[in-house]
Order: C-alpha cells, then structure tokens, then sequence
C-alpha cells in the first residue's frame, strides 16, 4: 500500500482554503519581506543580544540574518569584559559596518553608532537651548575640553565666565553648566558656553534684588562711571541707577565731571523704576533737607518798641 505526500503545491492550497493559515501566512510574509529590506553601511540599527563571547557580541536582527559587534567595534576601551557589560536579552543599536563580514553576517559598531547617535543629541540640545552639565577635563591655549556623550567639547575662555578668566588651570575638574552653540559632526567640532546661562541667572537675580527696591528710598552709593548725560552709582548688591545730569545739583552744570568724580560716595534718592532700572536723584536729597530746615525755622519775638534794648532781649534768656 503506498503512502500519499504532500506537494508544496498541495499545501499552499491548503493553506490558501484555510482562513487561519491564510492570515498566519500573511502575516509571514510581511515579516519575511521586512527581513529584505536592504541594509545599507551607516545604517543604524538596534538588535537583541543572543549571545556573548569573549570577543563578539552576537545580535538578533530580525533580519535575514544576525548582526556581529567585536569587541574593538564595541568600545573605545578595550580594557573592558564584553561578558561583564552586555547580556543576553539587551537592546544595543549599532552602526552598519560591512553588510556581510564573510560568513554572511552583519558587521556592527556600537562605538560608531554612538558617535553618531551623540551627534543628533548635540545637534537636538543646541536647537532647544538645552543646560548641560559637564565636568572640565582638560585645559588648551585659549580655552578648557570638556566632553559631553563621549564627544570632545571646546569651552573658549571668553565663553567660561561673565569676566575675565584669569588662570584656566583653576578650573580643572570643576562641574559647571554649558550650553551646545556650534555642533559640526564633518569637522568633529563641538563648542559649549556658560556665559549664555550665568548672564540669563545674573539678569534674573537682578529682577529679583529691584523687585527688593521701593521708590523713595534713601541710600548711599559710589560714582562708578560718569557720561555727559549723567553718572553711575553703584549700590552694592549688584545694583546700580543713573543719576540724570539733571538730577545732580539745583544748580545747572554742564557735565558731570564738573561736580562728580569716580569713586565719590553720594547719598541718592530712587525717583523711578522702569524696565529693571533704577533712576535717582541728588538733588531731590537737597530739596529735602531744605524743607526740613523750613519746617524747624521759627520766628524771633517781636520786641514792644524800636527803643527796646539789647539788655532786655537777653534778659528774658535763661542760661
């Protein structure tokens, strides 16, 4: 008695007649054509780890085949123990290196992946205005290295603090906050300011010291700078006002290096607050002190006669 075997034809049919198969296959299919899709150097791509040796790391794909990463494609340190930082069940995105390493594999770097990677996350960082933290690792001719994702970054001097930097060698090791203002990934150029953030937090802790400051009030300061339209005083506390040319004295003066010199200590008025600014007055403190001598003036008592003398005036006197 002879047994009867399927065809491929047979079950193709079969699997055409049954609504379940049909679906299962289907479904088969677009995964299988997901499996071709062609697969370019440069390409990134992010796998599951099936397995770990001492010097690759084997990755599921769901491609037609698997992905390799050697350990000199993992990582710049070639100190570390594959089995030690990657595991069975991970998610690794790496870089296409070679679509076929020889033995029908995918040729992976995890290094160059993360390089490029970091370049999108700079370039992302620098168009949202994003703070980053990063610590000062090295120090150049005209500025400090610090690396933010594993990217070289410059911090020019002039771009380090809100004055002058004087010994760059200071800040070796220091933490500070820095914003992304040049990302050039052909060039490899990476540069990073903290001026941008500590003249934002300046203005800030300004606002807040004016908001501090009430119209009349007295104080002392010290002439900072003169200018033909009037002079500065520095308040202490990071605050300073103008004193108007026309503010300075009841009398009229031409400039206000005829009565003022840098350094002065001047008692001042706040006249006006506008826009973050103080506006203040010398000669509103004069006009001050005049109506506080009027208000204590008193009048000498009249004498009876124009024949009273000076005798009887200071009689009246006790001493």
């Amino acid at each position: 008695m002879s047994e009867t075997y399927e065809t491929p034809a047979d079950i193709l049919e079969d699997a055409i007649k049954a609504p379940e198969t049909s679906e299962s296959m289907a479904d088969y299919a677009a995964e299988l054509e997901a499996s071709f899709k062609k697969v370019r150097e440069g390409d990134i791509l992010t796998g599951t780890v099936i397995n770990v040796s001492e010097t690759e790391v084997t990755l599921d794909l769901k491609y037609y085949t698997e992905g390799i990463i050697r350990l000199e494609d993992y990582s710049s340190n070639q100190d570390i123990i594959l089995k030690d930082v990657v595991h069975v069940g991970d998610e690794i995105s790496a870089a296409v290196i070679r679509t076929d390493d020889g033995q029908g594999h995918i040729l992976l770097s995890s290094k160059e992946a993360n390089d490029t990677l970091a370049w999108e996350k700079l370039k992302a960082c620098m168009e949202n205005g994003t703070n980053l933290t990063v610590k000062i690792g090295g120090v150049v001719k005209s500025g400090v290295i610090a690396y933010v994702e594993g990217i070289r970054g410059f911090i020019p001097a002039s771009k380090l603090a809100l004055g002058y930097v004087e010994n760059l060698e200071d800040w070796l090791g220091k933490e500070i906050e820095v914003r992304v203002i040049t990302v050039d990934e052909e060039k490899e150029r990476l540069v990073l300011s903290a001026r941008d953030i500590l003249r934002e937090k300046e203005r800030e802790e300004k606002k807040a010291r004016i908001s501090n400051v009430q119209i009349g009030l007295v104080t002392e300061g010290t002439v900072e700078t003169l200018q033909p339209y009037g002079a500065f005083i520095d308040l202490g506390n990071g605050l300073s006002g103008l004193v108007h040319v026309s503010q300075i004295s009841e009398k009229r003066i031409k400039s206000p290096a005829s009565v003022l010199n840098v350094g002065d200590k001047v008692k001042v008025k706040v006249i006006n607050i506008k826009d973050g600014k103080l506006s203040l007055s010398m000669k509103a403190l004069n006009e001050i002190a005049a109506e506080e001598i009027e208000e204590e003036s008193y009048d000498l008592p009249q004498s009876d006669g124009l024949t009273t003398s000076l005798g009887s005036l200071f009689a009246n006197i006790k001493l």
